[in-house]
Parts: structure tokens; sequence; C-alpha cells
């Protein structure tokens, strides 16, 4: 009687043992799992923050960017906007490369900007702002073709000057401004480098004039006689022939349209906008 009592004994502890182990196992297994969860929560945070350094760092350096070429840390933006402005700046550059010295507008750039602002519905004006010393004759003149010949409604405004090709580009749009100082230089076509003495030579130099005029005549209110004239005075520039206009000037030649700046150029292209819209 007493071994079976021992034995049960034994049994009961045994059994203690077993639950105890049990116990000890699910504690931790229970450890493991808050440990696991710890790690995890851990990473993620360490994730989400070195996501939030990235997302910071690209905002420094948007803001740095903005400084170093605009000059301002913001540059404001408007998404659902009816205006476009394109600036022509610098030299015109064409099929050659410009001097890297210099600023310049790139034709290739100016050219698929403007179809793309021909196929959105969203943008119902055009607003250039010229600032240019001319250039390369082919692009400047592609470019003032494909300006006049956009749906859209456009606004030029001469700020600084619009020199030689630069003039065509001024009087492309549908009312052009300038600003009281600017100027705008009126010469014949003239080229750099070598040339070939020969009469075709300077028979596609006459054509390429020819071009250049009746575009400025078709999109201004001058007159050819009068163009022409300021082409080949001699008293103006130095070394060479042609005139210099300087704001009103060329609005009384019936080059330019109007007298001012930014403020005259944006209300005249909303006016026309809305009576495009009204049509």
């Amino acid at each position: 009687m007493k071994k079976h009592e021992d034995f049960c004994s034994d049994y009961i502890k045994f059994c203690d043992w077993k639950f105890e182990g049990i116990d000890e196992l699910g504690q931790s297994a229970v450890q493991n799992l808050e440990q696991n969860a710890a790690r995890n929560a851990s990473q993620g945070t360490s994730q989400n923050t070195s996501e939030n350094n990235k997302t910071e760092n690209t905002k420094e350096n948007q803001v740095i960017q903005n400084i170093n070429e605009m000059g301002a840390p913001k540059v404001p933006t408007n998404e659902n906007k009816e205006i476009q402005c394109i600036t022509v700046i610098g030299e015109i550059e064409g099929h050659f490369m410009g001097n890297p010295q210099k600023k310049s507008t790139k034709y290739e750039h100016i050219i698929p900007m403007l179809y793309s602002v021909e196929e959105d519905p969203q943008i119902k004006g055009i607003l250039v702002i010229l600032n240019t010393v001319g250039g390369d004759v082919e692009a400047g003149l592609a470019m003032a073709e494909l300006l006049n010949s956009l749906s859209k409604k456009v606004v030029t405004l001469v700020l600084g000057g619009s020199h030689s090709i630069g003039v065509p580009l001024a009087t492309a749009g549908d009312y052009s401004f300038i600003a009281p100082s600017a100027t705008m230089i009126v010469h014949p076509v003239r080229t750099n480098g070598l040339v070939i003495g020969v009469n075709e030579t300077f028979e596609y130099f006459k054509k390429m004039q020819e071009r250049i005029n009746d575009f400025i005549v078709r999109t201004s209110n001058i007159s050819k006689a009068d163009l022409t004239k300021l082409m080949h005075a001699k008293d103006e520039l130095v070394s060479d022939v042609g005139s210099v206009l300087i704001g009103k000037d060329a609005v009384e030649y019936g080059l330019i349209d109007e007298v001012g700046g930014l403020k005259e150029s944006l209300t005249k292209l909303k006016e026309l906008i809305k009576e495009c819209d009204n049509k």
C-alpha cells in the first residue's frame, strides 16, 4: 500500500513538472513573439524614419536647386493654368551649337513645347517674353512661323531687347508689347565666316531677306517702305547698317502694337482669351 502511495505521489510530481515545462515553453514562445514584434516595429520605424529623411533631403535639394536656378527658395506653380509663358533669351541657337559661355534658346526645345501647348486643351493663351540678341535666321524664322500659326492666343513682350531675327518673333503673336526702355535692332541679313562671293550666294541672301521682310510686314503694321528704310539706315549703327528702335519708336513705326509691361501683356491676353471664348 505504501508503494502505491509513493507511485501516485511520484506521478503527481511528474505531471506538475510537465505542466511547469509547458508553461515555461509557452512563456518562452510569447517572449520570442514579443521580441520579434518589437524588432519588426523598430525596423519599421527605422524604415519610416529613413523614408522621411529621404523626403526631407529631396525637399532640401529642391530648395537649393531653386535658389541656384531661380534665386528664390520656392517657385510659384499653377497646375490648372490657362496661360503658358515661354521665354526666348540670349542667342537663338539653330543647327549649330553656339558659344557655351553665352545664354541661348534652342529651337529644338521651343518647337516641341509649342506643339504640346497647341495639343493641350487647358491652355488657351501663350505669353512670349523676349530678350534676345538674335541668332540663327532659319531657326528664328521657323519659331516665328510656328507661333503665328497656333490656334491659341499669343501675346509677345519685348524686355531688354529683341534684335535681328528676334524682330519677327516679336511680331508673330496676335498682339505685341515693348517695355519703355527695351530696344529692337533692325538690320539686313548678315553672316560670319567664309562666304563664296558668287552671284548665287548674294541671291540667296536676298531671298532670305525678302522672307523676313514679308513676315514682318504680314504680322505687324509697318509698311514695307519704312522697314526697308530702317534696315539700310547708315547713321544708327557704328559698324553696320540698320536702325535701333527704343520703346515708343517701335510703336510709332507700327512694328509693335503698344508700350507696356507684364501687367498690360497679361491683361490683353486675358481679354483675347475671353473674346475667343465668347465667340
